[in-house]
């Protein structure tokens, strides 16, 4: 196998192809794809081949749950019947490797994944997320504090949207932020689209070595953190503990800071709604979810792998076949939002799926919600005359990676 057909392999396996006119968001930078909502018009589940693959794309919200709560549907891609058709056995020991997979329990299925689910969510609870709240208001504070010190112009992506979550999870795991330079680093690498096979091979295995010497570490002393509580409490092995914290803290701080950054570019390009929230801080939680559902920033989609034959909204998905469930498509599904490519923090709350559903249903949503919540309320009550600091045709979209936002904001007031 030459290094091409061994990457473009891969690539497959870790994320189902699909046309660029699909996934590539070519006008408002907050929208999907002309491509992906002229198909959502013409249906809510297509078929889709690209490059020599097939998967079925799910646009409608109705679908995508139903695809997303099926069990039938697997999320483990690693050992799929698409993984064995994709890789040689040889890739697939070099890529995977037992102890690589340990802990990833967002790609298991129940009753592997059960296991890991019910050790994981007493420690995001939604009282403990409301208990943290004092915490993340001092933190999202003394950022917004920081910038107004240091004066305007500020990067918001670099002095707020990113500090923030990762002070947060490092806090909630037992990380030292002094450390941040190495994961931030090694998960963009991990993130970029662009990055080699070999890439994420090396900065994998980086970072589950810096992972494992912080279980070794609180295995000797621990504290009160949450990784120490699992080090104590459960019979999870290094490795499994190494695979569970590297997913939290990729996880606990790239979304969110995503979310902070766009969301407050989306709010800056729609300066009514800014004044909403800014006059009415009690639509925050509105706000939040309406940003969540008109963001969608999982621009790649979720996939799933069918175990067995199974109908979704008429359509016969057969075992073995991949399923992608695009959430931007969904989430502007014009069944269940009036005007769904309207920003409008005051919608009332509905069921969009950015946190995905079903069994695998994000488990930091809660505390996401908090720090979005805590952050936009703070910034905009701060910064009443916040504005970008350059055209909004300048603002450098991470186009180039899995999770969208943007790679900073410049903004002044």
């Amino acid at each position: 196998m030459t290094t091409a057909e061994r990457q473009r392999s891969a690539q497959q396996l870790i994320r189902p192809q699909l046309p660029a006119e699909l996934t590539q968001r070519d006008g408002c930078p907050f929208d999907p794809s002309k491509g992906l909502t002229e198909l959502s018009g013409r249906g809510r589940i297509h078929k889709i081949e690209h490059n020599g693959d097939t998967v079925w794309l799910v646009t409608g919200h109705d679908e995508a749950r139903a695809v997303l709560a099926a069990p039938q549907m697997s999320s483990d891609r690693i050992n799929s019947p698409r993984a064995r058709a994709l890789i040689s056995p040889e890739l697939h020991a070099e890529l995977f490797p037992p102890e690589r997979q340990a802990g990833s329990f967002i790609f298991m299925d129940a009753p592997e994944h059960t296991r890991f689910r019910r050790l994981l969510t007493g420690q995001f609870t939604v009282r403990r997320m409301r208990d943290l709240t004092p915490r993340i208001h001092e933190i999202v504070t003394d950022r917004l504090d920081a910038m107004i010190e240091k004066g305007p112009p500020a990067d918001l992506v670099h002095d707020f949207a990113l500090p923030v979550p990762s002070l947060v999870i490092c806090e909630l795991l037992g990380v030292d932020y002094g450390d941040r330079d190495e994961f931030q680093r090694r998960t963009a690498k991990l993130l970029s689209l662009n990055t080699t096979i070999d890439e994420q091979i090396k900065n994998t295995v980086e970072l589950r070595r810096f992972m494992r010497g912080l279980v070794d570490a609180k295995r000797r002393s621990p504290g009160d953190d949450l990784l120490s509580g699992l080090v104590r409490d459960t019979d999870l092995t290094d490795d499994e503990l190494t695979g569970i914290a590297n997913l939290l803290l990729i996880a606990g701080h790239e979304t969110t800071a995503n979310m902070l950054a766009l969301g407050t570019f989306a709010l800056l390009e729609h300066p009514d709604q800014f004044a909403k929230l800014r006059d009415d801080p009690d639509l925050v939680e509105n706000a939040v979810e309406e940003l969540l559902r008109y963001l969608s920033i999982i621009s790649m989609g979720v996939s799933r792998h069918a175990k067995e034959d199974v109908e979704i909204g008429g359509t016969t998905i057969r075992a073995g076949e991949t399923v992608v469930v695009s959430v931007p498509a969904v989430n502007r599904d014009d069944s269940q939002y009036e005007d769904p490519h309207a920003l409008l923090v005051d919608r009332p709350r509905g069921h969009h799926v950015a946190f995905g559903h079903g069994i695998h249903q994000c488990l930091g949503q809660q505390l996401a919600r908090v720090e979005m919540a805590v952050g936009f309320t703070e910034l905009v009550k701060k910064f009443p005359a916040l504005k970008l600091a350059v055209p909004a045709g300048e603002v450098p979209l991470r186009t180039d990676m899995s999770i969208y936002g943007v790679h900073s904001l410049p903004v002044t007031w």
